[in-house]
């Protein structure tokens, strides 16, 4: 299992459904920069998804970079992931840590205030913010804004993602606006050329966090 406590300083962190080219678009992305990845599959049965994983995490052992199941921690233990991904409406954080134990990852997804209030009582290893604007992953949730984003890592001491349209054009701004941590889907799932694409997003992305104050490791 990757350590955990690396995770504070990761900060492109890829969610994709299941592909066709899985094989060679995975290892592409992680040359680009992507450092964390998560297997979001609302749809698949879990026999499918358990074959994906396999696939996937010996890739993402190779380049050393976290992988992820999403919803189920009974699959994501199956599958030996490094961890869980939650929503609101989905097992709770507490009942996670307890099946996979005190090393994994456990991340929980928030979308206002009230929840990510509640959500930093809890054993969660890092949030998601947003979606930022309105996305096709998370139809019919209306944007939170930025300035929901900046505030909860503002008052975290863990790590949080920010959700919603995160693309090599817009990182910089977001940086500029306090956040430092990323999820990205459709600028790199969508691509014809996902490894330059993650490449671009990672040196603007990098760029912008050079002109930052250094962060202490958390």
């Amino acid at each position: 299992m990757v350590d955990v406590f690396n995770l504070a300083t990761r900060r492109l962190y890829l969610c994709v459904g299941a592909r066709d080219d899985m094989a060679s678009f995975l290892p592409a992305v992680l040359r680009g920069g992507v450092d964390v990845v998560q297997l979001r599959e609302k749809f698949l049965p879990a026999s499918v998804q358990l074959d994906e994983a396999r696939l996937m995490i010996p890739i993402c052992r190779e380049f050393g970079v976290p992988f992820i199941m999403n919803d189920a921690p009974e699959l994501a233990l199956e599958a030996g992931a490094d961890g869980v991904h939650v929503g609101q409406d989905d097992l709770d954080v507490g009942r996670c840590r307890a099946l996979l134990g005190p090393d994994a990852i456990v991340g929980l997804s928030t979308h206002s205030v009230r929840e990510f209030d509640a959500a930093l009582d809890g054993d969660a290893t890092y949030f998601s913010a947003g979606p930022i604007v309105p996305t096709p992953t998370k139809l019919g949730r209306e944007g939170t804004g930025v300035d929901y984003a900046t505030s909860s890592q503002a008052r975290s001491a863990r790590p949080v993602f920010v959700t919603g349209g995160v693309n090599a054009t817009n990182v910089a701004s977001l940086v500029a606006a306090g956040l430092r941590h990323f999820v990205v889907v459709r600028a790199l799932t969508e691509s014809s050329r996902p490894e330059d694409e993650a490449r671009d997003l990672r040196r603007a992305l990098d760029e912008a966090l050079s002109t930052v104050p250094v962060e202490p490791t958390q």
